[in-house]
């Protein structure tokens, strides 16, 4: 098969209090592995078998939909594992902080608009921070959209994101979306998020 599941940065029990282990054991062998499993269903003996899974979503609009949804699930998740790790969190420090700065007034106006952008998704989606044209943006997408898609109404490279559907949070904060957001900023890796800065600006 093409496609396999990444394997945690980190223990499922490390994000703990502010991701539990039980909605990590899922949200990342349940939830994850089913994307990956069904992406390898949909490109079997096609076109699209031999091809990476950043050539597929690039071309989201032009593949089928199980193709697009389930590419686009791997690809957030690999990307989502990613951005977090325990004892994390605090600001981001160097050029970043800087265009944070420059792009929306200040980290704490920052948070609040990534954090509406979250909030306000309707049904389930992702919310972003991307570079689009040199500068530093907000987005939120449906589904398993990306701003790398072709598809995606803001089209940039992403830094930073985070997954706004329920199996994500639902076991440990219910319908409260907000505080789950509040929780993620406790885990955010903020060397990776400048290591993606430096390579995409």
């Amino acid at each position: 098969m093409p496609f396999t599941l990444p394997a945690l940065p980190y223990s499922h029990d490390a994000l703990e209090p502010h991701f539990d282990t039980l909605t990590m054991q899922i949200h990342h062998g349940k939830h994850h592995q089913a994307y990956v499993d069904n992406l390898n269903k949909a490109v079997a003996e096609t076109p699209n078998e031999n091809k990476s899974i950043e050539e597929l979503v690039a071309v989201a609009g032009s593949i089928s939909p199980a193709v697009r949804n389930n590419g686009g699930g791997h690809w957030n998740h690999s990307f989502f594992w990613e951005s977090l790790a325990p004892n994390a969190g605090g600001t981001p420090e160097g050029s970043l902080a800087t265009a944070i700065d420059a792009a929306f007034g200040s980290f704490d106006a920052f948070k609040e608009k990534f954090n509406n952008a979250g909030i306000t998704r309707f049904g389930s989606g992702w919310a972003w921070l991307l570079i689009k044209d040199g500068k530093l943006e907000i987005s939120s997408t449906p589904n398993q959209d990306n701003p790398v898609m072709d598809v995606a109404e803001v089209k940039g490279a992403p830094i930073l994101g985070v997954d706004v559907w329920e199996h994500a949070y639902y076991l440990k904060y219910q319908n409260r979306r907000a505080e789950y957001l509040t929780a993620f900023w406790n885990l955010v890796n903020w060397k990776k998020i400048a290591e993606r800065f430096q390579a995409g600006s």
